[in-house]
């Protein structure tokens, strides 16, 4: 596939070059007046001779290069993220809330990262949550605007993934 597109970049760029070469040659020549241009002589069968030449135009010969219009890009706050982002949000809330229900009980946080801002209390929690949210989103962006689409919506679920597995440890230790 790459090779595919290698090959058509070079022909575009090669017809280009083309076409941009013959231009010269047709602008150092006496260029012909716009009543010629549209004479019947440049609408006859070709004689051998380089006037001939000279009056047909390069863009005749070689037209310009068409690039299909591009597909409008995806958007990063499309459905599927924001919904994805509202359940991480969701579970970073409910980990905060069993994590501080969890340390009142006796537990420790055994994130290290996290435990300077959840033994601090609500806040401290809260910040965590929050920090933790906007890391997900940056990441995620990053590789959205990196045109890495699939890995972007990979590294999404495997956010959620822990995020759910974090919950459901918080969860069973407080049973």
């Amino acid at each position: 596939m790459k090779s595919a597109i290698w090959a058509t970049l070079w022909l575009l760029i090669a017809r280009a070059g083309i076409a941009n070469a013959q231009q010269p040659l047709v602008a150092e020549n006496s260029a012909p007046s716009a009543s010629s241009a549209f004479s019947a002589s440049a609408f006859s069968a070709p004689a051998f001779s380089a006037s001939a030449f000279v009056e047909s135009s390069s863009r005749e010969r070689f037209p310009a290069a068409r690039v299909a219009p591009q597909a409008p890009a995806p958007r990063f706050w499309g459905l599927e993220n924001k919904v994805d982002f509202s359940i991480f949000a969701g579970q970073l809330a409910v980990d905060a809330v069993t994590t501080q229900r969890g340390l009142a009980n006796g537990l420790r946080e055994s994130n290290p990262i996290a435990a300077p801002f959840v033994n601090r209390g609500a806040a401290g929690a809260a910040a965590a949550s929050a920090l933790s949210l906007g890391a997900g989103v940056g990441v995620a962006y990053l590789l959205h605007r990196t045109h890495h689409d699939k890995v972007e919506h990979l590294a999404v679920r495997l956010m959620l993934a822990g995020e759910s597995a974090a919950v459901a440890r918080n969860i069973a230790l407080l049973r």
